[in-house]
């Protein structure tokens, strides 16, 4: 029997950081929900068993269901008739698996039907899914909507929609329009407010909406006439019972096929407002983008873990000149970088989760009473680490997930072009992930300025300072050595005080700062668990030559040489 969780270790290493204990008392308010709930957990290690338990019952459902449904998912994808989709019969199959064995609330409150999880175990049930079909975790994973229905909607719209999220009915997010992509504050789909019916009315176009046919959906509109920028929009809730929207289209996409993309037309659709009016982009759109960004770096790493094992399978199986291809350097090489390139990025996925679940778990005690000026602390530092790591756990995981996809088919050699072999597949699932909710270019515009001003080198710094093993001192004399050369590049570009020459060379400090946390990261790993030694120290290699690299072409490059570029 497949088992997706129990066959992955690294999943139960990260479960486990000694950060958990903490995130746990905060989510679980001291276990005081025992007395009310006969599934709450009564103490800490209570807690960690239902984790553990609810992960092995996600990695049954991903290796026994939703992985061995994938091909056909992909081959039959869904339709679209008199404005409603149909899932594909195995995504339908998915979803029953699912809401049967009570996933579709993980991270909400047990008030409302929910299993009170934190961050941690929930992005790792993303990670899981997104190995066995990543096009399932885009329906499964729009949940996390209701976390930010949870956050900015009153306390009668959290009765009325998210017991019913947990009991399994689907979500999505309408942002995006024909004219507004990563610029949303271009959408003008109109929000109108009818003082005699006592609610809004919506009219307009989305397009590229993720599982756009879902029941609930939280949608950005234009609500102040008259405004052409972020200030004049809003964030409404659509219930699909009350109609006035229809699907006019399902896009033919490259991948991720099981999930439909839908163009939505809105024709007098009844709203309610969600939250407060003109902070549709400026808050909620920016809370909910960045809970997405994190389900999306999972599901890179997901896909990453899958390109890997497809990959490493492969080699073990064909035989060429008399010997299996994974007994000659070439493919030996790739396959440790793509498992080192995993490795990384799930380490970074978990460090941020970590300071994400501290945070947001602050932040919803200050909802209940007054925080201590300790706890504010605490939760202005996590935050503040959410915010820096977030958009650089999403660049890198999904620029690697993209690398060792490709890998993976390079390593199938013709094999790997053909539809026999699921690489063909992961590879197309893959390319998505760095380019929606938000691009890897937009990730380095928001990551940056934790580079200017000092954010990762203090992490670092920090990192450096922890005590390792003597074994790993080699190790982290090279990390030690990266991170001399990265300080030393961000001066030689920031001192230069030229805001178009600092974007110019954002990408690659940006890189360099990941490379560094990534590498010491896994040096902690190791440092506990002998088992992450052959990708710290393939990673370690791996990043030094890169910020080697990145180093020698900022050093050399001459500022008046700008210009060449701009002529393309």
């Amino acid at each position: 029997m497949a088992n997706f969780f129990l066959d992955n270790p690294s999943l139960k290493h990260h479960l486990h950081h000694p950060l958990m204990k903490r995130i746990v008392e905060l989510k679980e308010r001291n276990y005081t929900d025992k007395d009310k709930f006969d599934y709450a957990p009564i103490d800490f290690e209570d807690a960690m068993d239902s984790y553990e338990k609810v992960l092995e019952i996600v990695g049954e459902i991903c290796g026994e269901i939703i992985a061995p449904n994938a091909e056909g998912v992909d081959h039959d994808g869904p339709s679209v008739a008199d404005g409603r989709v149909t899932y594909a019969p195995d995504t339908q199959q998915n979803l029953d698996a699912v809401r049967k064995a009570g996933l579709m609330g993980i991270a909400m409150p047990r008030r409302y039907n929910g299993l009170n999880f934190s961050c941690v175990p929930y992005m790792m049930a993303a990670d899981l899914v997104s190995r066995a079909d990543a096009g399932f975790e885009n329906l499964w994973g729009l949940q996390d909507c209701a976390e930010t229905l949870y956050e900015f909607g009153n306390e009668d719209q959290r009765q009325r929609y998210i017991p019913r999220i947990c009991g399994g009915e689907t979500m999505s997010m309408d942002l995006t329009e024909p004219d507004a992509g990563s610029d949303l504050q271009s959408v003008m789909l109109k929000a109108t407010y009818s003082e005699e019916d006592g609610c809004w009315y919506l009219n307009g176009v989305k397009r590229f909406i993720t599982n756009g046919d879902a029941d609930v959906h939280l949608v950005l509109a234009r609500s102040e006439e008259g405004t052409k920028d972020g200030r004049g929009l809003s964030m409404f809730i659509y219930d699909k019972r009350d109609g006035g929207v229809n699907v006019r289209r399902i896009e033919n996409k490259l991948g991720i096929k099981g999930s439909p993309t839908c163009e939505l037309v809105y024709k007098n659709a009844k709203a309610e407002l969600c939250g407060s009016r003109k902070l549709g982009l400026i808050k909620y759109v920016m809370a909910l983008m960045n809970s997405a960004r994190l389900g999306i770096t999972a599901q890179a790493v997901g896909l990453s873990e899958a390109a890997y094992r497809e990959g490493l399978a492969y080699a073990k199986d064909r035989k060429q000149f008399g010997k299996a291809i994974i007994a000659f350097p070439a493919i030996y090489e790739m396959l440790a970088l793509m498992r080192a390139k995993t490795d990384a990025s799930r380490t970074l996925l978990y460090e941020t989760t970590r300071f994400v679940d501290i945070y947001k778990a602050l932040e919803d005690i200050s909802r209940e009473r007054k925080l201590t000026p300790e706890e504010r602390t605490e939760m202005k530092t996590y935050s503040k680490l959410a915010d820096a790591y977030t958009p650089l756990g999403k660049a890198m995981a999904t620029e690697f997930a993209n690398q060792n996809t490709y890998d993976a088919i390079q390593i199938h050699g013709g094999s790997g072009f053909m539809k026999d072999y699921a690489c063909e597949r992961l590879y197309r699932d893959a390319r998505i992930t760095n380019i929606y909710e938000g691009t890897t270019q937009l990730q380095v515009v928001a990551a940056i300025r934790h580079v200017t001003t000092g954010t990762y080198l203090a992490q670092i710094r920090g990192y450096e300072a922890m005590s390792y093993k003597p074994e790993l001192e080699d190790l982290q004399n090279k990390l030690k050595g990266m991170t001399e050369l990265y300080e030393e590049m961000v001066s030689i570009v920031v001192d230069t005080k030229d805001n178009e020459y600092i974007d110019f060379h954002a990408r690659r400090m940006v890189e360099s700062a990941a490379h560094c946390i990534m590498g010491y990261l896994l040096l902690q790993d190791t440092n506990k668990n002998e088992s992450f030694r052959c990708s710290a120290e393939v990673y370690i290699n791996y990043g030094q030559a890169e910020v080697n690299k990145i180093y020698a072409y900022i050093s050399d490059f001459d500022r008046e040489d700008l210009g060449y570029f701009k002529q393309q």
